[in-house]
């Protein structure tokens, strides 16, 4: 924890936040942690559109005539299968499998592009250097030049084609697009951490009539989202959305003692591929099979999970919440946690020990809401 306020980064629209939602810090940075509420900016992006600044991100390119092979080498998913302007997600593991931290890694032409977790923006980057040694690799930390949005909903794309020329809707899932807003080139990737379409975009800072730009294309978004209803939104509406669409949260769901097997991130990883670091386990794991999985669970008497709380099945204490809220979609409490495979079967009883009282939930599939009328991949608009 930062211990003054004058430690924090700041992000570049710092002023906006101050002047309109609640500051605190998170990895080191001033943060807004909610505008209007946290509740009011969750359903907005369910319902219609919120947009996120989250310039807090890790951000690195990587570069030269082994950025394939390096890539491929200190990550677990094949980097060679990628197509120019195309990514996938990843994670980095240790020698023994465990996860590093968990990241997307994106193609962009003759270069790659990496955004990772802001806590391990410090122990990425040099874990990255000290793997790199062999490779005819450049690693650049481009986190200090650039500002990064997330537009989330399912008006998400209604809102940014106003501002621009390009077609959004010909732009896939897990793809990237060079693009012009106010004459700044923007680099659009189309995903998010809310299990909701939308589009996170990287601007680049080069001086101070720049940054007034970026902020215009903040302000824009905001003014053309009004129709659609669009709300600024916090972390706190961050983090509720990623935990309903059973997302994992690094330094919680994740860490450098579980795999990705373990995760339940199977797709993540492609053990027919070349060595990687941590490969080995990973073969012997998938082998063996897992001795914990990551598992969601919903409350069936009234109280909210907690991180830390202990997680009971069949008379015992079998793990604990990894991530655990209210979800203000269900009116529920909801969490995941690590249990043995036994016991992640749906409809599985678990009990949660919230406050000294064991509270019934039951194992539920993730993520948490009804995919056909919410999510990405939602029937009904």
């Amino acid at each position: 924890m930062v211990s003054s306020e004058c430690e924090m980064k700041r992000l570049l629209l710092h002023k906006f936040h101050k002047a309109h939602g609640f500051l605190q810090e998170f990895s080191g940075f001033e943060m807004p942690f909610w505008y209007k509420g946290v509740i009011s900016e969750h359903m907005a992006v369910r319902e219609n559109v919120g947009i996120f600044d989250v310039s807090h991100m890790g951000r690195a390119t990587i570069t030269g005539k082994n950025a394939n092979e390096f890539l491929n080498y200190v990550t677990s998913s094949d980097i060679s299968k990628l197509h120019p302007f195309q990514g996938q997600y990843s994670t980095m593991c240790n020698v023994n499998g465990g996860i590093v931290d968990d990241l997307t890694v994106y193609k962009i032409k003759d270069y790659y592009l990496i955004v990772y977790n802001s806590m391990n923006i410090r122990k990425d980057y040099q874990w990255l250097i000290a793997h790199a040694k062999a490779f005819d690799v450049k690693i650049s930390n481009i986190a200090d030049e650039t500002v990064m949005f997330a537009l989330q909903g399912p008006k998400a794309t209604f809102t940014l084609q106003k501002l621009v020329k390009n077609d959004l809707a010909e732009i896939k899932d897990f793809h990237v697009k060079w693009i012009k807003v106010f004459g700044e080139k923007v680099l659009i990737m189309k995903g998010g951490y809310t299990g909701e379409k939308g589009f996170e975009l990287i601007l680049f800072k080069r001086n101070d009539s720049n940054s007034d730009n970026i902020l215009k294309v903040w302000n824009n978004l905001l003014e053309n989202g009004k129709e659609s209803k669009i709300e600024p939104c916090g972390l706190g509406a961050r983090d509720s959305l990623r935990l309903e669409a059973g997302f994992c949260l690094y330094g919680n769901d994740l860490t450098e003692e579980i795999t990705p097997y373990e995760a339940k991130l199977d797709f993540a990883v492609d053990i027919n591929k070349g060595d990687f670091i941590g490969k080995k386990a990973l073969v012997t794991q998938k082998k063996v099979g897992v001795s914990k999985i990551r598992t969601g669970f919903k409350m069936v008497n009234r109280g909210i999970p907690r991180y830390g709380f202990k997680i009971f099945g069949n008379r015992k204490e079998v793990g604990y919440v990894t991530s655990g809220g209210f979800s203000s979609l269900l009116k529920s409490g909801i969490g995941m946690g690590y249990v043995p495979p036994d016991l992640d079967v749906e409809g599985t009883t678990l009990h949660i020990e919230v406050r000294g009282r064991l509270l019934e939930s039951k194992v539920v599939k993730m993520p948490f809401y009804d995919v056909n009328r919410y999510g990405r991949k939602r029937k009904v608009s």
